[in-house]
């Protein structure tokens, strides 16, 4: 993803500088065109300290926590962000809030600030943020944001969380095997006196032992090559989307992503749909949220056969990606005109089966690594045996 830089003009005349995200030049037009933009300059990248920086969920939470108690406790929206600004412990980002202060102290809508800085803040929130202040309960939409922020940052600390282990016991496996093979291998390999008369695998690990000692620097080489291809076919659409739709399809593991990404599509639309944001928009925007290539593509036949008069239930049912339990929630809320608050209650309800599908999903990785850890030390004894079998029996000869 790239950050451009731009001055540009709306549709009222006015000037406006901000920075946006885009995967290429071609989109960010797009998305300036679509904003009702017309760009003057633009620059890919930016030097302006004020702009680079992006909020993470847990600063979200808060800003929105603290404004939402502002505004209910009834101060001006000018007012709380002045105050918010100042408890700001970062510098970068007190200097965000700052000109966001300055911009609407002169008149501007807190949304289209915010959008001036659309590298920093989320879309999701600019878009939450536009509809509290087209319905007037702007308290309300901080309110929402600032749960929807400490669910989000809840879900990413439990990942992390659960990740610790597996990381360390990987960490561990790489260690244990580079000991293996440049320390305790050559040691006996240097027993047999003719190596012509090694087995295989013995042959095999010693060819490895000495890659590992001698051509190390080759190996991080070919590492830094696979991951440095890898990121670049997945700036490739095509590719990309295999990725993504293994990574929800896949054996095992796909289910419980899937989970995750249904508890946070439930929330993000149940947010969104209450807060009087059309349908179709609420769609485009929480398919875009999970960040997945191959769901924005199913979604996009989602969002053109509800503008054609479908259903909901229906259209999402096709894709095939959420569960049928979910579906048929979605049907029950449209039948009883009730979607908003029964996409809240969903969405509690697969948020706890996010954090269980975690657990779960780390519980696959850790046997996987410990085989792998066994197999590797069982092969490296199997691969010596023949030597300190053979040593040994020189030893009760002499």
């Amino acid at each position: 993803m790239k950050s451009f830089s731009y001055i540009a003009q709306d549709a009222k005349g006015k000037q406006i500088k901000g920075v946006m995200n885009a995967d290429s030049e071609q989109e960010f037009m797009q998305r300036a065109r679509e904003k009702g933009l017309y760009v003057k300059e633009f620059k890919e990248g930016n030097s302006d300290s004020k702009t680079i920086y992006k909020f993470n969920t847990k600063e979200l939470n808060f800003c929105c926590r603290q404004l939402s108690a502002m505004l209910t406790s009834g101060l001006t929206l000018v007012k709380a962000i002045d105050i918010l600004t100042k408890e700001q412990e970062n510098e970068k980002a007190r200097a965000i809030w700052q000109d966001v202060y300055e911009n609407v102290q002169k008149g501007e809508s807190f949304s289209s600030t915010l959008e001036m800085h659309s590298g920093s803040f989320p879309e999701f929130l600019i878009s939450m943020v536009g509809a509290g202040e087209t319905s007037g309960s702007l308290d309300i939409i901080m309110t929402r944001m600032a749960d929807h922020y400490a669910k989000e940052n809840k879900l990413k600390n439990s990942i992390r969380g659960a990740m610790i282990y597996p990381i360390v016991l990987l960490v561990l496996c790489v260690v244990v095997v580079i000991f293996l093979f440049t320390f305790i291998m050559p040691a006996f390999i240097d027993m047999y006196e003719d190596k012509s008369k090694m087995p295989l695998l013995t042959k095999i690990m010693a060819a490895i032992s000495k890659f590992l000692r001698t051509k190390w620097w080759l190996l991080i080489i070919i590492l830094i090559g696979l991951f440095a291809g890898f990121k670049y076919a997945m700036t490739i659409p095509s590719f990309r989307k295999k990725v993504h739709r293994f990574i929800i399809k896949g054996p095992m593991f796909g289910p419980l992503v899937t989970k995750i990404y249904t508890g946070r599509f439930s929330r993000t639309l149940s947010s969104l749909y209450s807060s009087g944001i059309p349908m179709v928009e609420c769609l485009e925007r929480s398919s875009a949220i999970l960040g997945n290539s191959y769901i924005d593509e199913k979604f996009e036949s989602v969002v053109d056969e509800v503008k054609q008069g479908e259903t909901l239930s229906s259209a999402i049912t096709r894709t095939e990606i959420f569960e049928p339990m979910f579906c048929s929630v979605i049907y029950v809320g449209e039948e009883s005109g009730a979607l908003d608050s029964i996409l809240e209650k969903t969405s509690d309800y697969y948020e706890e089966e996010s954090d269980a599908a975690v657990q779960r999903l780390v519980g696959l990785v850790q046997p996987v690594l410990l085989i792998f850890m066994g197999l590797i030390i069982g092969m490296v004894v199997i691969g010596v045996y023949p030597a300190l079998y053979g040593s040994l029996e020189s030893i009760e000869n002499e």
